[in-house]
C-alpha cells in the first residue's frame, strides 16, 4: 500500500456561511467507495440551511464587487498558492471519498489549481468597449458588471475540478457564490472552501450546503437572487434545473452528458490512437463526461487496432486508491455499477464479443474489469447512453460519410476525438462533428486556457479560458448625450 497523508487539517464536515462552519441535527454518511468504510458524517442540509446561505451571499455582494479587481485577482492567487501547498492533503482527501488512483488525485489538485490562476489573471482583463457613436455629440460605451449571486452545483467525478472551473471566475468577475457539491463528494469542496477562506476570501463570499438536493436545488432555482445557476450533471438533471430558472430569468450554464465518438482513420498512427484511447477512455475508471464512448475504427485497421487496445487494457491494474500500482478505481456506487454491467449484458447478447474483462472485478463491491469489445452496432444500449465506466465498444466504418453519420447518431454533442495523417480530412471531419469540442490526434483535451462545453443535448456556455468568465458579467450598454 501506498503511505496515506493526513488530510485532517483540511477536513471540515459542517456548512459554511456567512464565515462560520456550522453544524446540523441531521447528518448522512460520506463513505469510501473502495473499501465502504465510513470517512465523515456531514451536515445534512435542507431548505432553511439553503435560505440562509442565499442571504449570507447576497449581504456580501455589494462589497465584493466593489473591491478592485486587482485586489480580487491577489486573493484567489492566495487561494492557488494554498491549493498546491496542500496538494498532498487533498489528494489523499479526494481519492478516499471518490476513489480514483492517488496519481489521479494528485493530477487533480493541479488541474483544480489551474483555473484558480487563470481566472486571477483573468480579473484583470475585464474589458468594456468604446462604440463610435450614432451622433456627433454622444458617446457610447460598454461595461461589464458581475451578474450577482450564482450558485454552483457541482458533481462527484472531479469534486475538486469542477468546483473551481466554475468559482474561481465568478470570484474574479465580482460575483458571490452559493455551492451545493454532490453528496457522494462534498468533503473535497469543504476543504477547498477552508482554503479559500484561509486565503482571506470575505465572509459570505463563498458558502457551501449538501444534504438534501431536492429542497436545496428548489431554493436556488426560486430565489430570485440569485441571478446565474452553472450545473455539472447529468442531462435529466440539467434540463430539470433549465426549465426551474426559466421563472426567475437566471443565466444558466450546463455540462451534461456525452456520447463521445473516438474515430480512427486508415491512415491513423495506430499506436498513438491507442495511447490516446487509453489517456480518453480509461482515466478515472472511464467516469468522465468526456470519456469516449464509442470507438469508430476503419475496417482497413479494425483489427490491429483493437487487438493493440485489448493489449494495453489488459495491461491496467484495479485496485484501492492507494494500492501499489492501482490504474483503475472502483465505480462510484452500485448504481454505476449496474449500469455498466447491463451494458455489457445487453452489447454481450446483441452480437458483441469480449476481447478483454467484461465483467465484474474479483476484488467485488463495484469494482469492475477495464473491458474492450469488438463488433459493436447501433442497436446497443451503449450506442445511444453514456456508460460512464471502463468499456471500449469498437465499431466499424468504411467512409468519411459513414462515420461522420454514426458519430453524429446521437442527442449529444460534447465531444470527439479523432486520428488522421491527413490535414484535409482534419478540417473536414473538425468541421463536420457536431460537438463543441474536437481533439485531433490526441486524447485528452480538457485544460483551463481553452472553452469546455458542448451543444445539443450536452449543455449551454463554457467553461475556462477568455469566454468562462464571460458567464459570470453583464453586458451594460451607457449611451452619453450632449457632450
Amino acid at each position: 500500500m501506498i503511505q496515506t497523508t493526513d488530510f485532517s487539517s483540511v477536513l471540515k464536515s459542517g456548512y459554511y456561511v456567512d464565515g462560520q462552519w456550522k453544524e446540523t441535527q441531521q447528518h448522512y454518511d460520506v463513505t469510501n467507495p473502495s473499501t465502504k468504510a465510513l470517512v465523515a458524517k456531514v451536515a445534512y442540509c435542507s431548505t432553511k440551511e439553503a435560505k440562509e446561505v442565499v442571504d449570507s451571499a447576497a449581504k456580501a455582494l455589494t462589497a465584493w464587487q466593489a473591491i478592485t479587481a486587482k485586489e480580487r485577482a491577489q486573493r484567489l492567487k492566495k487561494w492557488f498558492d494554498l491549493i498546491i501547498a496542500n496538494q498532498k492533503e487533498l489528494a489523499t482527501l479526494l481519492v478516499t471519498e471518490q476513489g480514483k488512483p492517488l496519481a489521479e488525485g494528485m493530477g487533480e489538485v493541479v488541474y483544480a489549481a489551474s483555473f484558480v490562476e487563470w481566472f486571477a489573471e483573468e480579473a484583470k482583463r475585464i474589458y468594456g468597449d468604446v462604440i463610435p457613436a450614432h451622433k456627433g455629440d454622444s458617446r457610447i460605451v460598454v461595461i461589464k458588471q458581475p451578474v450577482g449571486v450564482i450558485a454552483a452545483i457541482t458533481p462527484w467525478n472531479f469534486p475538486l475540478a469542477m468546483l473551481t472551473r466554475k468559482i474561481a471566475p465568478a470570484l474574479a468577475a465580482g460575483c458571490t457564490a452559493v455551492i451545493k457539491p454532490s453528496e457522494e463528494t462534498p468533503l473535497s469542496a469543504h476543504a477547498l472552501v477552508h482554503l479559500a477562506e484561509m486565503a482571506g476570501i470575505p465572509a459570505g463570499v463563498l458558502n457551501v450546503v449538501s444534504g438534501d438536493a431536492k429542497a436545496i436545488g428548489e431554493v436556488f432555482t426560486q430565489d430570485k437572487r440569485v441571478r446565474k445557476i452553472s450545473f455539472t450533471g447529468s442531462t435529466k438533471t440539467g434540463k430539470f434545473l433549465y426549465q426551474a430558472c426559466a421563472n426567475t430569468m437566471k443565466k444558466m450554464s450546463l455540462e451534461l452528458g456525452g456520447n463521445a465518438a473516438f474515430i480512427v482513420f486508415e491512415d491513423a498512427d495506430i499506436d498513438a490512437a491507442v495511447e490516446g484511447a487509453m489517456a480518453s477512455k480509461y482515466r478515472n475508471t472511464g467516469q468522465t463526461c468526456v470519456c469516449v464512448n464509442r470507438f469508430f475504427v476503419h475496417d482497413a485497421v479494425y483489427e490491429n487496432f483493437t487487438q493493440k487496445l485489448a493489449a494495453a487494457v489488459k495491461k491496467l491494474t484495479v485496485g484501492d486508491a492507494f494500492s501499489e500500482g492501482a490504474t483503475q478505481g472502483p465505480l462510484i456506487n452500485q448504481m454505476a455499477f449496474d449500469k455498466v454491467s447491463n451494458h455489457v449484458k445487453d452489447a454481450i447478447a446483441k452480437g458483441a464479443k469480449v476481447l478483454v474483462g467484461g465483467k465484474p472485478s474479483e476484488l467485488g463491491g463495484t469494482f469492475f474489469e477495464p473491458t474492450v469489445l469488438i463488433d459493436a452496432t447501433k442497436e446497443m444500449l451503449m450506442s445511444s447512453e453514456e456508460t460512464f465506466g471502463p468499456i471500449s465498444a469498437c465499431y466499424r466504418f468504411n467512409s468519411e460519410e459513414e462515420v461522420i453519420a454514426l458519430a453524429n447518431d446521437t442527442d449529444f454533442g460534447l465531444s470527439s476525438y479523432f486520428y488522421t495523417q491527413n490535414l484535409s480530412r482534419a478540417w473536414r471531419i473538425a468541421e463536420a462533428l457536431e460537438c463543441g469540442m474536437v481533439a485531433i490526434n490526441e486524447g485528452m483535451l480538457s485544460t483551463e486556457v481553452a472553452p469546455f462545453g458542448g451543444i445539443k443535448d450536452s449543455g449551454i456556455g463554457r467553461e475556462g479560458s477568455k469566454y468562462g468568465i464571460e458567464e459570470y458579467l453583464n453586458i451594460k450598454y451607457v449611451l452619453m448625450g450632449s457632450i
